[in-house]
């Protein structure tokens, strides 16, 4: 049976470390996805800036969201790639990703995360691992 549009997202929805950290899924379609983060004290590391690897999580989450949202596929990371721009430690954070290339058994994606003001704070390009049923 294909995965559906409606089970990637109940998949993410229900994902407890998701949710853990805060992220709410904001707009959700094939090829176009966007998620929110609300910036809380527990997500901030010791200079009281947000942890970087919140930032990762968050690129990790949107681009394997977004290919999944197209391949109708399981997909594993094999490879993520971040530069980080800027720093917050207060605020929301936006981030959207796009497909880059597919193929049968691997696809990549790239990805930004921005402030409230549209400012790129972190980019990610990511190779990930099509699970297919054979």
């Amino acid at each position: 049976m294909p995965i559906t549009l409606e089970d990637i997202q109940k998949d993410f929805e229900s994902n407890p470390f998701l949710s853990h950290i805060g992220f709410q899924i904001i707009y959700f379609e094939e090829g176009n996805v966007k998620v929110k983060l609300t910036i809380e004290e527990y997500l901030l590391n010791t200079n009281g800036t947000l942890h970087g690897g919140v930032y990762a999580t968050m690129l990790d989450f949107i681009l394997g969201m977004v290919l999944r949202s197209v391949t109708k596929t399981r997909c594993v990371t094999t490879n993520l790639t971040i530069h980080y721009l800027a720093s917050m430690s207060e605020g929301e954070l936006y981030a959207e990703a796009k497909v880059l290339q597919q193929g049968y058994k691997l696809a990549f994606a790239e990805g930004e995360i921005k402030d409230m003001k549209g400012n790129v704070i972190t980019k990610g390009i990511g190779t990930f691992k099509l699970i297919r049923e054979e």
